[in-house]
């Protein structure tokens, strides 16, 4: 987590400035600190308290090696959407029975890949997707594990675009749909159902829907066990990160959801059945910064009004969370101190949409450079080419050492392949 003393911003006990010149890199810049992220997990597998648990890391918060490796490490599985981060994963060292692999679409040659690797369970989340994966297993020859993701009918007091559990979300099968999943089942030659899951929706602040997810999730499993025994109920992830606004309530950690989940299945007749959460944001975001060069400042009047407005070289490009969800991450000076009845500066990036706005901040002077907090999930995993830019570098590091660097392709790189679609000679 960030921290900040008279030099200014620190990751990891060591100011980001000296870890920006240690890596060599140019500012925009991710920069990860590995051991916070797993005393995250630490803590939160520490929630479950000895029950049986699987923590399935969400690879799509950060997809980066050395956070899976950590994590790994640390006795983490892996939730995965698709054969790229299948294929992360399991390059990573994440056991392929500690694998579960979610999504709407997935692909023959993804289902194929997973069955192939032994994978914990491929999460169906149509009925008409159980004779797909059948099929694909019985071309195969072999047997495929697979579980059921049920939309429990919550609606999460979360943003609509990460709200997930209600009758209009793609994802997963509605109660009202369960006859036809446990017919389309029982007509399956070559899967075997070890799992019901679900998952209400991202950046839950609070365990309330979670849990009132999970008791519909247990009364649904609890069915099923009876006729034919499952190895875990899964109640998704969503655990919800402080970004630095007001809270009516105090946050939630990660672990009040795992207490919470034990307690709710302890009392019910699945006690003893592996709990398996699915958290992404909650491991690693705090953990992870954005650092931006800044490229200028511009002063404007309107309607006696004093406008300001602080140019960096990170964008939407970089980190989309604010365009895409107006998601709001605190913007810091990186050296120096923090001003917080200083004027408000817009912070603004350099792509061509209005909507690349980092939101209104404080600063008693346009800095150098800045911070963005809080920008380790969904953030460099959700970064694009957008206006011809490069994608940022990623600094990892433990101990207040860096231990790696991802510096992608430059510029000249994508120049040469937009030009050379289709020419000749």
């Amino acid at each position: 987590m960030l921290t900040r003393d008279e030099r200014g911003a620190r990751l990891g006990g060591a100011p980001l400035q000296d870890l920006l010149e240690s890596g060599g890199v140019e500012t925009p810049a991710y920069v990860y600190d590995l051991d916070a992220i797993e005393a995250e997990a630490r803590e939160l597998a520490a929630g479950f308290d000895g029950a049986p648990h699987l923590v399935a890391y969400a690879v799509k918060a950060s997809s980066a090696g050395p956070i899976v490796r950590a994590l790994a490490a640390v006795g983490c599985g892996a939730d995965v959407v698709s054969g790229g981060e299948l294929a992360v994963a399991l390059g990573c060292g994440v056991d392929a029975s500690r694998v579960l692999f979610s999504g709407v679409a997935k692909q023959a040659g993804e289902i194929d890949r997973a069955i192939g690797a032994g994978i914990l369970a491929l999460q169906m989340e149509s009925v008409e997707e159980i004779a797909r994966i059948d099929a694909r297993a019985a071309a195969m020859g072999r047997r495929a594990r697979v579980s059921l993701r049920i939309n429990p009918g919550i609606e999460a007091d979360t943003h609509r675009h990460v709200a997930t559990g209600h009758d209009e979300a793609k994802f997963g099968i509605a109660r009202g749909d369960l006859e036809a999943a446990w017919a389309a089942l029982a007509r399956a030659r070559h899967l075997d159902l070890v799992g019901i899951g679900g998952h209400v929706g991202s950046q839950l602040t609070q365990t309330d829907d979670y849990l009132a997810a999970a008791e519909v999730l247990l009364g649904i499993a609890a069915a099923r066990h009876r006729a034919a025994p499952l190895s875990f109920v899964d109640f998704g992830g969503g655990f919800g990160i402080d970004y630095g606004g007001a809270a009516p309530r105090p946050l939630a950690r990660p672990a009040d959801f795992a207490r919470a989940a034990v307690r709710l299945v302890a009392g019910s007749e699945l006690a003893g059945l592996r709990i398996v959460v699915e958290p992404g944001r909650s491991l690693v975001a705090a953990h992870g910064v954005l650092c931006a060069g800044v490229i200028g400042s511009k002063r404007g009047h309107a309607a006696d009004e004093e406008r300001r407005w602080l140019m960096i070289d990170a964008g939407m490009n970089d980190l989309i969370r604010p365009a895409l969800y107006a998601a709001w991450h605190r913007v810091e000076p990186l050296e120096g101190p923090v001003s917080p009845e200083a004027p408000l500066w817009r912070v603004v990036g350099p792509v061509c949409e209005s909507s690349d706005d980092f939101g209104a901040h404080p600063f008693a002077s346009p800095p150098a450079r800045v911070v963005i907090r809080d920008a380790g999930a969904y953030g460099f995993t959700m970064a694009s080419e957008y206006n011809g830019r490069a994608l940022p570098a990623e600094v990892f590091v433990r101990a207040g050492k860096v231990v790696s660097v991802n510096v992608p392709r430059r510029v000249d790189a994508w120049v040469a392949e937009r030009v050379g679609i289709g020419a000749r000679g």
